[in-house]
């Protein structure tokens, strides 16, 4: 992937990780749409950068998925990449009461969200690059996000595919690979352990301009090279801390 002189459309990049790939895309001389369910959160990024282009969309609705496809195929049909970036997060577990609406919205928008958005922008006949974030809880469950670690390990499957599915019409597919990092993901507070956001921005340019296709930092890397001992220790290791 070329990282200048696109222009780029980022899930839920008003935030977090979201936020720190539109800063260096637009750092990078690109031009970067944003779409995200709360105005005044994008009000506040175009504040910051003013070049940014906003779009209010809630994208576990499916109309309004749809909505946002022919804004973009109107407005701005040189668009050339997709990065599916939203996500939510739940700490939950199976005997609470709200446990199964709260697995719907999760599933809503970690996983209906990025498959139909790749189904539609693939219609674009500009599009060149598609980037899917998921998890290094792919590899590595966390009992505490059943829901979510289930439906990043679907995601991860999902974008293996899709990679062999595009490669006959020349679109690239990139698998963006965080481990926890310092945001707000599931909750304020429960990731200030992490590593800041911008480290893992700097590291995963560094390898797309190596021409990588799977983008890893950290525990993300060690889990995504791990054999199967390995992701049994891990697993039993991260769900017996306090």
């Amino acid at each position: 992937m070329n990282i200048s002189n696109n222009k780029i459309l980022i899930t839920g990049g008003a935030t977090g990780i979201g936020l720190g790939l539109t800063e260096r895309f637009i750092s990078e001389n690109n031009t970067v749409i944003v779409c995200g369910r709360r105005e005044s959160v994008l009000n506040e990024l175009k504040d910051r950068f003013p070049t940014v282009i906003t779009r209010v969309c809630d994208v576990s609705v499916e109309n309004e998925r749809t909505e946002l496809y022919n804004w973009v195929a109107a407005e701005h049909s040189d668009l050339n990449v997709l990065i599916n970036n939203a996500g939510i997060q739940q700490w939950m577990t199976i005997t609470d009461e709200d446990f199964f609406s709260r697995a719907t919205e999760e599933i809503a928008v970690n996983i209906e969200a990025p498959i139909h958005l790749s189904s539609l922008f693939i219609q674009l006949n500009s599009l060149k690059v598609i980037m899917n974030v998921t998890s290094g809880l792919s590899f590595v469950p966390l009992t505490k996000t059943p829901v979510y670690s289930a439906t990043k390990a679907f995601f991860h499957s999902f974008t293996w595919s899709l990679r062999e599915l595009l490669k006959a019409r020349g679109i690239e597919v990139i698998e963006i690979i965080p481990p926890a990092l310092n945001t707000d993901l599931g909750g304020k507070g429960l990731h200030d352990y992490a590593p800041p956001v911008s480290d893992f921005i700097a590291s995963i340019f560094e390898q797309l301009n190596d021409g990588k296709t799977e983008l890893t930092f950290g525990m993300s890397e060690a889990m995504s090279k791990a054999g199967p001992e390995d992701i049994r220790k891990a697993f039993a290791r991260m769900n017996t801390m306090n």
